[in-house]
């Protein structure tokens, strides 16, 4: 069975009221619908400033092998020199910018769908890691920070009195 679509049911709402209020009183099928659209929708443009930067976030995997932790970004674009990448008690900060270079004589654009500016990620890591045993590289586009991983020995217990 075929569905109605929301425009036939607006139309058929909008032949109800007619009956009942008269045809001069009802409203037409256009008006009700761009009544219901700003109903559902209300105004953003002034909650949102133009000149506000917020900070993309970054995408990563995080993963373990027996001796390593993993963590993998897609920062394709980003130069060595734009990229800070610091630890501070078990949690790994990210942070870079994403240039898109001088677009002079842009009149316009049709789709821009690309995030330029800075970005940030903040992970708390998993499991325990050597925090002086740290390798970080940026190949391909691809930022792979690699951890050493605590033996469960290493890790030291405290008994609870």
């Amino acid at each position: 069975m075929a569905r109605k679509s929301r425009d036939e049911d607006l139309l058929l709402e909008d032949e109800l009221t007619a009956a009942f209020l008269g045809e001069e009183d009802a409203p037409m099928p256009e008006e009700s619908l761009a009544e219901e659209m700003a109903e559902e929708q209300p105004e953003q443009a002034d909650e949102w400033e133009e000149d506000e930067a917020v900070p993309g976030q970054l995408a990563v995997d995080v993963f373990e092998t027996k001796e390593k932790l993993v963590v993998k970004a897609r920062t394709a674009g980003v130069n060595k020199s734009e990229l800070d990448v610091s630890i501070a008690d078990n949690t790994l900060s990210i942070r870079g910018t994403l240039s898109a270079g001088e677009e002079s004589g842009v009149e316009n654009y049709f789709v821009q769908e690309c995030y330029w500016g800075e970005f940030s990620r903040s992970i708390a890591l998993p499991v325990p890691v050597k925090e002086d045993a740290i390798e970080a590289v940026l190949k391909d586009g691809v930022l792979t920070v690699s951890f050493t991983k605590l033996k469960q020995d290493s890790v030291k217990k405290i008994q609870v009195h």
